[in-house]
């Protein structure tokens, strides 16, 4: 007993001890990590990536918007879903500085790339805005507003969130104290390959995970069990979930050709609805894959080795009674 007290003080960082490990069996694997550097284009897939104060670097840091500010995502522009960005393989690594030959690379059909330069100090526009946010942002500037409005066919513009002077808290109701910057809502969303393998066996035609667009994807565990987990560590870090992920309809469009359908919504509605999953709780039709979290050491600005990486193992040692009784 006094091993395990031992061991569990150690991960929650309460104790003297080392990092711990050994002792406890995973829960599972860290099968990929992903980034989504401007809001609802295409992901990169990364062999391990730096936590920041608003969860992964790079994630959600630029957004299109429209000629009144208000951020573009694929509910209104599923076109976004066929653009392509590349930042360089370093920028993944802790303490990287861009310079002036590093770009951020955009890519979509029937366009020339479009190359950002990542360490240009670019003028500020205001009234911004995503969701129930609005402040100021960093403006990238003719090339990259030409490109996007030609592609669009409507006038836009690429934005980057402006650290300096911005702040967009999470909802205080799940997540005191925390910051993200054009994320929906919070830092992270893990979701498994359990869980996706469980959905395809009964859709009639099965659907990729970047369907869901996680963070953190992991494997070996139970299907939907993410669900559950409440704390956890991955390489020294403790996240914690914080809310369980309401879908909207951007897991309906296929993110190969931007083309809305009716999969796999229609099927979670049979036993991922919150009818199903709470029903204790005013039922609004809402349909559940993943878990939002947050991690606790993003609080912190000091410290170094906050990165997690693919293979990393998945420790879960405070898990909630049931969905019904997590937080959503």
């Amino acid at each position: 007993m006094e091993k395990a007290a031992s061991f569990l003080s150690s991960l929650l960082g309460v104790g003297g001890g080392g990092s711990g490990g050994e002792e406890l069996e995973p829960a599972a694997t860290v099968r990929s990590i992903l980034i989504y550097p401007i809001k609802s284009c295409r992901g990169i897939s990364v062999p391990q990536a730096p936590i920041t104060s608003t969860g992964f670097q790079w994630d959600r840091q630029w957004v299109v918007v429209n000629s009144k500010g208000r951020a573009y995502t694929q509910r209104v522009e599923p076109k976004l879903a066929l653009v392509e960005v590349e930042l360089p393989p370093e920028a993944f690594t802790e303490e990287w500085h861009p310079t002036p030959d590093s770009y951020l690379v955009v890519k979509a059909p029937g366009m020339d790339p479009l190359k950002i330069v990542l360490s240009t100090e670019r003028p500020t526009v205001d009234d911004v805005s995503v969701w129930e946010w609005s402040g100021s942002a960093y403006d990238e500037g003719a090339e990259a507003a030409k490109w996007f409005s030609s592609y669009f066919g409507n006038p836009s513009r690429l934005v980057r969130f402006k650290e300096a002077s911005e702040i967009r808290p999470t909802n205080p109701d799940y997540a005191q104290g925390y910051k993200i910057m054009f994320t929906d809502c919070f830092p992270f969303l893990i979701a498994s390959q359990g869980s996706l393998d469980a959905l395809n066996e009964i859709l009639k035609e099965p659907v990729p995970m970047n369907r869901f667009r996680p963070n953190i994807l992991v494997d070996g565990c139970d299907p939907y069990s993410e669900d559950l987990w409440k704390t956890m560590k991955i390489n020294k870090l403790t996240f914690q979930g914080v809310k369980l992920c309401n879908r909207c309809k951007v897991p309906t469009i296929n993110q190969e050709n931007g083309i809305f359908g009716t999969e796999p919504t229609e099927t979670l509605l049979t036993f991922r609805s919150d009818e199903v999953l709470r029903p204790s709780h005013k039922n609004k039709r809402q349909v559940y894959f993943g878990q939002n979290l947050v991690c606790r050491e993003s609080l912190s600005s000091k410290g170094k080795g906050r990165i997690i990486r693919v293979g990393d193992p998945v420790y879960v040692f405070e898990t909630f009674p049931s969905s019904n009784e997590a937080p959503a």
